[in-house]
């Protein structure tokens, strides 16, 4: 029995990667350059629309293909949904964020056909370039120091919170706090499902109440200062329709 051909587009590593820079540069235009249009254009009131970014440099908001399954892996469904609810730099962020995962599914996904090295090679070629998040949130890792290693007093991180206090807000907790380091080795993150809690900072959803690593949802403390109210994606997605 015959297989049925399946249309690949670019085969070799710089063909890929040719592909993946000229969809990022269209959806890195769309976000740092091309800003007042692309925000206009996610206006909650329409249906699910997707951010792509083509291979020759240009970007478009639009719905997702008709056909099932898509020709190549589509991008997060729904963006302008949570777009009202949240504040503009966290919104342009978070889809920044969803935008980089999507660029490396479609570079991956191009990458089935290459073997070990090919990939190794393609991934190099990428992380090369600063993410479209970076760009978008201006964000810089933070280096771990020493100092948090060996008995400091604060620590990256927040506490669950009690009495109704703001989950989003930042407060730094003791080393010798038992209790709230306890409370938060019993809390999974509600995106990759792990704890560690010692070093990392955390934001809770005001929404679902579920906690989430910084790291995971890509923001920072720097940046949770400015978030009144945080909602994780599917809870700003629900209270939008």
């Amino acid at each position: 029995m015959d297989t049925p051909s399946v249309s690949w587009g670019p085969r070799t590593v710089e063909e890929i990667f040719k592909d993946y820079s000229g969809r990022r540069a269209g959806v890195l235009r769309a976000l740092t350059h091309d800003v007042d249009e692309f925000y206009s254009l996610c206006d909650p009131a329409k249906e699910n629309l997707c951010l792509f970014g083509y291979p020759n440099g240009t970007w478009e908001v639009a719905l997702p293909a008709e056909e099932v399954p898509p020709e190549l892996p589509e991008p997060s469904l729904g963006i302008n949904f949570a777009r009202d609810g949240m504040d503009k730099k966290h919104w342009m962020s978070l889809v920044a964020a969803h935008t980089d995962s999507w660029l490396l599914y479609v570079a991956f996904y191009y990458g089935a056909r290459v073997d070990r090295n090919g990939r190794k090679h393609l991934f190099s070629l990428i992380n090369d370039l600063p993410t479209i998040f970076e760009a978008v949130a201006e964000w810089k890792p933070i280096k771990h120091q020493a100092s948090m290693h060996s008995g400091s007093k604060s620590r990256t991180g927040t506490t669950r919170p009690s009495n109704g206090q703001s989950k989003s807000n930042m407060k730094p907790y003791s080393h010798g706090d038992e209790e709230d380091e306890d409370e938060h080795g019993e809390t999974l993150c509600g995106t990759c499902g792990g704890n560690d809690s010692v070093s990392q900072f955390w934001i809770g959803c005001d929404g679902c109440e579920r906690w989430f690593h910084g790291k995971c949802v890509k923001i920072t403390p720097a940046m949770a200062e400015n978030i009144k109210q945080y909602k994780c994606l599917p809870c700003s997605t629900k209270s939008s329709r």
